[in-house]
């Protein structure tokens, strides 16, 4: 175990030294910018930074204070050191790449406060001085020797950032008129309002127009000139959003403040519904932090117990997603409890028919493997474990659910336990739906908008990708 040890006042000598050394990674400078709220563009927009007098982002300086601080309570004097004073002073700014040096020299006691003053410096690798300055502390009269605690990990993660090349893909691209379900609450409202201010959507607002208003009011949003399909209610609401669409009105549905029973009942008529040839299956796309890549789900919100088929329409809608996402050959990992073909668990004979229809080129556009326990999909480390050699293990883009109970717990579990952002598409209609939860945030439905806007144009052909 390793251990940190101070040096008492008495063993401390005039000319005494410590130091460390340290090269600035970004991740320093995003911890102590999350630690302190200073988010100085200097420091964290590298954009802007190129652009102003140091032209490249620069550290904060006090995070050369901090290393002081490291020396002093880690080495000189160590473990029970007290802060007296400190002065600093700034000359050349540290960027990223840089190492420094942190040097501290015992340059006077005083024997009554047991007090000692320590010269700080730090320099460069070019030798240059970053910061130099005066400390006075107090040093321990008492040996005091500690294990030395381990950090704890830092995972750095900015909200949605697997969501930012979906976002940036869309802004270039028209809005798709949109068929908005019932926006009667400030959330669905304000999720719709704002993917419109993205010029994602074009919204149409279909329900009882007394109750848009009223969200609309709570929201503190205005809603002038914005088209209101006025119906009574919501079952009303859905049958009117699917008939513009039969009408060719609007492009894609947005699931509002209703049950999704009541609006999948009104897309799945027979006669008036929006059915293609394809099974309407749901995918959901995760920004999982520990993940460095988006993550498709599937299907976890409409087919409960899918057979066969239903399956293979699940891969299929899922890859056509990915297509639109940028991704011309998806890696598609078919999920089961292990990763062999084992009879008594019939998800596994499943998995190994749908990569030999992948074979026989029934399924077409993504690369298929299973089946494949959740940990060897999107662990290297585990697949190597287990010895599994293949493009998709480890590195999986898509994650085919043996049913809808197992895709649900996965996905909500990735969102409560490891803080993973959603957002969903129903597909295999004739349009795009946004059936986004009531518990849903605003990123999730501007975001599913997002995934709906590429949707649609990539159906049209209009996509670079």
């Amino acid at each position: 175990m390793q251990y940190i040890e101070n040096r008492t006042f008495d063993e401390i000598a005039i000319g005494d030294s410590a130091e460390l050394t340290r090269t600035l990674e970004p991740g320093d400078i995003e911890i102590f910018a999350a630690v302190s709220g200073d988010v100085n563009p200097s420091h964290v927009d590298a954009e802007w930074a190129r652009g102003e007098g140091f032209h490249k982002v620069i550290a904060h300086g006090m995070w050369g204070g901090a290393l002081i601080s490291a020396v002093l309570g880690t080495e000189l004097p160590g473990p029970g050191t007290i802060y007296v004073t400190q002065t600093l002073r700034f000359g050349e700014p540290v960027g990223l790449g840089d190492t420094v040096t942190v040097r501290l020299t015992v340059t006077d006691k005083a024997t009554e406060t047991h007090q000692i003053t320590l010269a700080c410096l730090i320099t460069t690798q070019t030798g240059a001085t970053a910061i130099e300055g005066e400390a006075v502390v107090i040093a321990p009269t008492s040996r005091i020797r500690r294990p030395r605690k381990p950090l704890p990990e830092v995972h750095l993660h900015r909200q949605g950032a697997s969501f930012d090349a979906m976002l940036d893909a869309a802004a270039s691209l028209d809005p798709i008129r949109t068929a908005v379900v019932h926006p009667c609450d400030a959330a669905s409202l304000e999720g719709a309002m704002e993917a419109r201010d993205k010029g994602l959507i074009e919204p149409i607002l279909v329900g009882p127009e007394a109750r848009i208003r009223a969200a609309a009011e709570e929201a503190g949003r205005d809603i002038s000139g914005i088209e209101i399909v006025n119906t009574e209610h919501s079952h009303a609401a859905a049958r009117a959003a699917v008939a513009l669409v039969q009408e060719a009105r609007a492009e894609a549905l947005m699931k509002g403040a209703l049950h999704t029973d009541e609006i999948m009942g009104e897309v799945l008529d027979k006669t008036l519904g929006l059915r293609t040839e394809r099974r309407m299956t749901h995918v959901f796309v995760l920004d999982v932090p520990s993940y460095p890549k988006p993550l498709m789900i599937t299907d976890a919100a409409i087919n409960i117990f899918p057979d066969l088929e239903t399956k293979a329409d699940i891969v299929r809608n899922a890859i056509d997603l990915a297509h639109a996402l940028g991704l011309p050959n998806p890696k598609v990992a078919i999920l089961s409890a292990v990763e062999t073909v084992y009879p008594k668990i019939p998800s596994t004979v499943e998995a190994a028919a749908l990569c030999k229809m992948a074979d026989r080129g029934q399924i077409t556009g993504g690369t298929l493997d299973g089946p494949l326990a959740f940990d060897n999909a999107i662990s290297h480390a585990a697949a190597k474990a287990k010895g599994i050699e293949s493009e998709v293990a480890g590195d999986a883009d898509i994650l085919i659910a043996p049913d809808l109970e197992a895709g649900n717990m996965i996905a909500k579990q990735l969102m409560y336990l490891a803080g993973a952002d959603s957002a969903g598409l129903v597909l295999g209609a004739r349009v795009p739906i946004m059936l986004t939860s009531r518990a849903d945030g605003t990123l999730s439905r501007v975001v599913s908008a997002a995934l709906a806007q590429l949707m649609v144009r990539h159906r049209q052909g209009a996509l670079p990708f």
